[in-house]
C-alpha cells in the first residue's frame, strides 16, 4: 500500500470522524504540528537560555500586562514552584518585572520589561510565520473549525480564564486598529 503524501492526504474528515482512525490521525497532527511549530524557535530561546516553559510565561504576559502570578497560574496550568522558577529566572534575566497590585499590594502583577518585550516579539514572527502559512493553505473555514476543536479540548470551567484573550494587544513598533 501506497503512503499518502500530505498533497493526498484527505482535507476532510469521514463522515465516521469519531472512529479511532479519524482520532489517531488528529491525535498525530496535534502532536506533530505542534513540535514543528515550537522547534521553529527553539534557537532563539536557546540562545537566550531559556526553555519552552518561559516561553509559555512570555507569551500570556505579553498578551495581558498586569496578569496576577495567580491568573498565570490559572492560564498555564503548571505547580507553584514551576512557575516560580521560571518567573525568576525572567526576572533574573530582565526580561519580566513585577509589580504591586493597586488594590492589593500583596498581589503580583507581572509585566514584560522593554528587553522582554523584544524576544517575546522576535518569538511571535517567528510563530507566526508559520502559522499563518498553515492557516492560508487550509482556508478561512479551517481555521474557525480548528480553533473550535482546540477550545472543545479546554475544559468547560477554564475557558473563562482564556476568554480574555481574544483582544488584541499592542505590539512595539506597530499601530492599534480600530
Amino acid at each position: 500500500m501506497a503512503v499518502k503524501t500530505p498533497a493526498e492526504s484527505p482535507r476532510t474528515a469521514s463522515p465516521l470522524f469519531l472512529r479511532e482512525p479519524e482520532i489517531r490521525r488528529g491525535i498525530e497532527l496535534m502532536i506533530l504540528g505542534y513540535n514543528h511549530l515550537t522547534h521553529s524557535i527553539d534557537d532563539i530561546l536557546a540562545n537566550a537560555k531559556l526553555g519552552r516553559a518561559h516561553h509559555r510565561a512570555l507569551y500570556f504576559i505579553a498578551r495581558r500586562p498586569g496578569l496576577t502570578v495567580g491568573g498565570l497560574l490559572a492560564l498555564l496550568q503548571v505547580t507553584k514552584q514551576s512557575l516560580g522558577r521560571v518567573l525568576t529566572e525572567l526576572g533574573e534575566r530582565g526580561l519580566v518585572e513585577t509589580r504591586p497590585g493597586v488594590q492589593d499590594r500583596r498581589q503580583k502583577l507581572l509585566y514584560l520589561t522593554d528587553k522582554g518585550k523584544d524576544l517575546e516579539c522576535r518569538l511571535f514572527e517567528v510563530l507566526r510565520e508559520h502559522l499563518s502559512g498553515a492557516y492560508s493553505e487550509a482556508g478561512q473555514g479551517a481555521v474557525g473549525g480548528f480553533w473550535a476543536v482546540l477550545e472543545g479540548l479546554v475544559p468547560e470551567d477554564h475557558r473563562e480564564s482564556i476568554a480574555g484573550l481574544d483582544h488584541e494587544i499592542p505590539v512595539p513598533g506597530k499601530r492599534a486598529s480600530g
